[in-house]
């Protein structure tokens, strides 16, 4: 090829790059860093990847730091779990024994002394019948007290008030439940809020009202103000029960010629059974141990109750501690009787109150 068939402009050779040997050392020195950095960069790479999956495995194992706990079996948490158990079930026994040992100190105590010799009781020993034993207080009791007629009086009393109490306040709730008239309403919001006001706020009324009426002194004076005392509430109370009793009763009776009367007495008594001897057993056992009124009313040591006769004993007068624990003792046996035999009849009376069809 001739020069004049040549590219113009393009050298027929290009020229070597001529690099000095100070410029070979920079450039692999150059690469040196750079082989060492991404060997730096690889290392931690790999030492995070080492921190992430030992993270991830201590998470899954529930290690957060804190030394690995021992494996708890169900046998473990049975084993605990009785033992709470006792624990509680000890605790509880404690706490009842104390507590029944608190209720019943006094009673025993008093029983104690029913037998115990001497008269104060400054003569008895603090440790039930520590001080001996004896019968002679009974002996006394009945030989030189008018304890049998104190109870003969407190028995006429109860009974008498029971006995009125359920006639007529039976007799005014069939009234109020099925009869209308005027001042119906007022005269139940009158018995309501006598019932408010305790009734010894009135004892100054009461004993002018029966000296002027002779009955200071006497049983049925005492029945009279037991009976005024027990109607408010109690007429309330059989009358939200007769209200559950049907009115078809009613209507029924008087179309076979029944009047107001007999069908209180055959149809709606026997229905309200259930309320009336729940209150016939409370009204007898009200009067039982009633102090105030009988202190008040009763004058007499042949007229007075149970209640007054036997705190006779304990006055600043006279100190018959012993005597005095006797007589309760015999007051409480029937009381207690009293209360086993009509406790199912009790019980079935409120229940029998407490359903309305």
């Amino acid at each position: 090829m001739t020069n004049s068939e040549k590219t113009p402009g393009v050298p027929d050779k290009i020229p070597e790059t001529k690099i000095s040997d100070a410029e070979k050392i920079k450039l692999a020195e150059e690469r040196a860093d750079r082989v060492e950095r991404a060997t730096k960069m690889a290392e931690e790479r790999a030492r995070a990847a080492k921190r992430k999956a030992a993270s991830f495995e201590s998470a899954a194992s529930g290690d957060y730091g804190y030394a690995p706990e021992p494996t708890k079996t169900l046998t473990y948490y049975n084993t605990l779990q009785r033992f709470r158990t006792r624990v509680y079930k000890t605790f509880i026994v404690i706490f009842l024994t104390l507590i029944s040992l608190v209720v019943l100190y006094p009673l025993i105590y008093a029983v104690s002394a029913a037998f115990s010799p001497g008269r104060s009781i400054s003569a008895t020993s603090i440790i039930p019948f520590g001080g001996g034993f004896t019968t002679k207080h009974f002996v006394r009791l009945f030989s030189e007290t008018n304890y049998l007629l104190w109870f003969k009086n407190t028995l006429i009393i109860s009974a008498g008030t029971s006995l009125s109490t359920v006639l007529v306040c039976s007799l005014a709730a069939y009234v109020f439940s099925r009869f209308r008239f005027v001042f119906k309403k007022s005269i139940m919001l009158a018995l309501l809020i006598l019932q408010i006001f305790p009734s010894f706020i009135g004892m100054i009324a009461i004993y002018v009202i029966l000296l002027r009426i002779n009955g200071l002194d006497s049983l049925w004076g005492m029945v009279l103000i037991y009976l005024a005392g027990n109607i408010p509430y109690n007429t309330w109370l059989v009358k939200s029960y007769m209200d559950s009793i049907p009115r078809a009763y009613d209507e029924a009776a008087r179309l076979d010629g029944a009047s107001s009367a007999r069908t209180f007495f055959s149809i709606i008594l026997p229905q309200a059974k259930p309320i009336i001897t729940f209150l016939a057993i409370v009204s007898f056992t009200g009067p039982w141990m009633e102090f105030i009124f009988a202190k008040l009313i009763l004058r007499s040591n042949e007229n007075q109750t149970l209640a007054v006769g036997l705190f006779s004993f304990v006055t600043d007068r006279k100190n018959e501690f012993t005597l005095f624990c006797a007589g309760a003792l015999i007051v409480a046996i029937p009381f207690v009787a009293f209360f086993v035999i009509t406790q199912k009849v009790l019980v079935s009376s409120l229940a029998g109150a407490g359903v309305k069809e």
